[in-house]
């Protein structure tokens, strides 16, 4: 037995960290102490555990930013059902906080007709205007607790939602909105129709109170729709890639699924089935879902989406509110042809204009690489502001 070294005290060297080592470095048998020669006993450092938030990487466009270094084919539909479940909970907390509210201010809030809660067409609309308002936390919720990625990134490539961006496509969405309503008009003159819808004035006692409420909750409507919709569903979509799929059927639907289209295409469809409309209408919505959820790839963010969706809800409901048919606005609905024409108007103006701004303004369609605080981007180069930092150095 070779000899073992001790201390020079004669001391036993407490055990751990000092284990046995053999020559090679390695642990030897318990009870047995460093030999002759072998060296210090190398510690090896523990492994520095992954954040739980995790970053798509530099340069990746907006339909996949939920494919991290963390995703697994599970974590979408498990994140789909999560925000479904807890939707539904959600919604359910909010119609229930209704019904007690205005039971303590003495309305009878069953002695709604049909499929209507309250007695009064203004507050029913507020109760689904605020219920689908109250579901853009669940799907943020969704993105962070099962995905395990910012959720800013449901918002753009920046990981954040653009202010001044979003207001200049508000700006353009009313131009578009324009021609949608001229257009329109054309259409009804050219083949001698009549637009159907009334045009009796509601009265300013009705319309008030309708049409503050339709200011104060369309837009987060409008809002969490766009989340779950073009934000939370095209992502999740994009997300399944098929890149491990073998043989040609396999190796065809990848080529497909790697580009944002199937994306673009279920989610307008499941935005449409979510709306109770019929014939024509239901091709307007279709139109609608498909042009948004380009618009949200190519210019990297949910901002012109949201901008038009926004206008187009508080047009629509303002005029519902004013001629004093708010009960419409929450039945089966249907649209003349000639109005399609106008929506595909409004869409196709609304594409140029906002395309032709995103170029002019350089902005991020991909996510940018990360640079360092106290810089700002101005088209495709950086530019440092006060106190800016060294930027980090890229390999």
């Amino acid at each position: 037995m070779p000899h073992e070294r001790h201390p020079p005290n004669g001391e036993r060297p407490p055990y751990p960290p000092y284990a046995p080592v053999d020559r090679s470095g390695r642990y030897g048998q318990a009870g047995r102490y460093a030999e002759h020669g072998a060296g210090p006993v190398p510690i090896t450092p523990p492994q520095a555990q992954r954040p739980w938030v995790v970053r798509a990487a530099p340069g990746t466009p907006f339909h996949r930013l939920a494919r991290t270094p963390v995703h697994r084919w599970w974590r979408p539909l498990v994140g789909t059902l999560f925000a479904a479940a807890l939707g539904l909970v959600v919604m359910l907390a909010v119609t229930m906080g209704a019904l007690s509210v205005a039971t303590l201010l003495g309305d009878d809030p069953l002695a709604g007709t049909g499929d209507q809660i309250f007695s009064d067409p203004t507050a029913n609309l507020g109760i689904q205007l605020g219920s689908l308002a109250a579901l853009t936390p669940v799907v943020l919720l969704a993105a962070w607790v099962v995905q395990r990625r910012p959720v800013g990134s449901l918002s753009s490539v920046t990981g954040r939602v653009r202010v001044r961006w979003l207001l200049i496509c508000l700006g353009l969405a009313v131009l578009a909105c324009l021609a949608s309503y001229v257009v329109s008009w054309m259409a009804f003159a050219v083949t001698g129709s009549e637009d159907s819808a009334s045009t009796d004035w509601a009265g300013w006692g009705a319309f008030l109170p309708a049409a503050l409420m339709i200011m104060l909750l369309v837009p987060f409507q409008a809002v969490a729709e766009e989340y779950i919709f073009r934000g939370w569903l095209l992502q999740a979509i994009a997300s399944c890639t098929l890149e491990t799929r073998t043989g040609p059927i396999g190796r065809a639907a990848s080529a497909v699924f790697r580009t944002p289209w199937p994306a673009i295409v279920i989610s307008a469809m499941v935005f449409t089935a979510g709306h109770a409309h019929r014939s024509w209408a239901l091709l307007d919505v279709f139109l609608f879902g498909l042009m948004t959820g380009w618009l949200a790839v190519r210019t990297g963010g949910l901002e012109a989406p949201i901008a038009l969706h926004v206008l187009n809800n508080i047009v629509a409901f303002q005029l519902t509110a004013a001629t004093g048919r708010l009960d419409d606005a929450l039945r089966v609905t249907d649209a003349p042809w000639q109005g399609i024409v106008g929506t595909a108007a409004q869409l196709g103006v609304f594409a140029l204009l906002v395309l032709a701004s995103f170029r002019r303004r350089g902005l991020e369609a991909v996510s940018p690489e990360p640079t360092a605080r106290g810089w700002h981007r101005q088209g495709p180069e950086l530019h440092p502001g006060p106190g800016a930092r060294p930027l980090p150095r890229t390999t």
